[in-house]
């Protein structure tokens, strides 16, 4: 394939967009998260990269080159968290082996990407808050729940019919928050409440063992979560955030307005990608 080839048809202004942008910033080193991905990728002293087995909500369409790793969902006493395992200092990651008996191991390297890996919250032994945190100012109705405020089960009481006027109403509730708040910050997540994810759980939909089985032990009462920044060029998207996501077909899906990347929550998949090494952890 010609190296300026791309999925869109050379006719459509999109296909020049896109490649015109991914072009320019790759010579440029920009974008969000950029300098710190290739501050981490030129330190020889990075720890913790390499390939990684994950499993994902699919990139579907656009230029990302894979989906955004799901993280599993606990709900302690209606309080919504996000699984964390346990550091293995030998392995030098946060892992589970075999989680939910899936065969697939869960680990702090699913996060590692996108400037992300240099967050304190991400390190493997980091002492950091697992619950959901409120992010006013991801959906209207976020705006009556304070600021970093747990998110809670019953805040998500009309799942089955929600709607904020993109896209079709029922699909499911969504919510913008924080993961892993440290003194320095959080990590930008989703979390989507849906019938559909609680099909999926089910079994009622034809997804390869391994994945049938992650999902089954990482969500709960249809609560799916996922890391929210885009695979591509590290942007946040968002589930039923944009009203020009119709434009691409994206109305029910997660749409990244920054170059058009579209993801299903609905679909997990499994895959592979090279996860970035973190800086080493000083002291003080």
């Amino acid at each position: 394939m010609p190296l300026d080839e791309d999925k869109y048809p050379a006719e459509t202004g999109r296909r020049r967009f896109v490649s015109g942008v991914v072009g320019s910033a790759a010579l440029s080193a920009v974008g969000v998260g950029g300098a710190a991905a290739a501050d981490s990728l030129t330190d020889a002293a990075g720890e913790g990269g390499g390939t990684t087995t994950f499993v994902a909500v699919e990139n579907i369409d656009g230029p990302a080159p894979r989906g955004m790793p799901i993280i599993p969902i606990q709900i302690d006493g209606g309080t919504l968290k996000g699984h964390w395992p346990e550091y293995d200092e030998e392995a030098g990651v946060a892992i589970e082996q075999d989680y939910g008996g899936s065969g697939i191991d869960y680990s702090s390297a699913w996060f590692q990407y996108c400037g992300i890996q240099t967050a304190s919250g991400i390190y493997p032994q980091a002492d950091a808050e697992n619950t959901f945190l409120n992010s006013q100012g991801s959906f209207d109705w976020q705006s009556d729940v304070e600021k970093g405020a747990p998110l809670t089960v019953d805040m998500f009481d009309d799942y089955e019919e929600w709607g904020n006027g993109i896209g079709s109403a029922g699909l499911g509730k969504p919510a913008g928050a924080t993961w892993r708040q440290t003194d320095d910050g959080g990590v930008p997540v989703q979390v989507l409440r849906s019938t559909r994810i609680e099909k999926i759980a089910n079994g009622e939909t034809d997804l390869p063992s391994s994945v049938q089985s992650f999902i089954e032990a990482a969500t709960d009462q249809g609560f799916i979560a996922w890391l929210n920044k885009c695979t591509h060029f590290c942007c946040v998207p968002g589930f039923k955030t944009q009203e020009g996501s119709a434009n691409f077909g994206a109305e029910n899906r997660i749409y990244c307005q920054c170059h058009q990347s579209v993801y299903n929550p609905f679909s997990p998949v499994q895959k592979q990608f090279v996860a970035l090494p973190r800086p080493p952890q000083t002291d003080g």
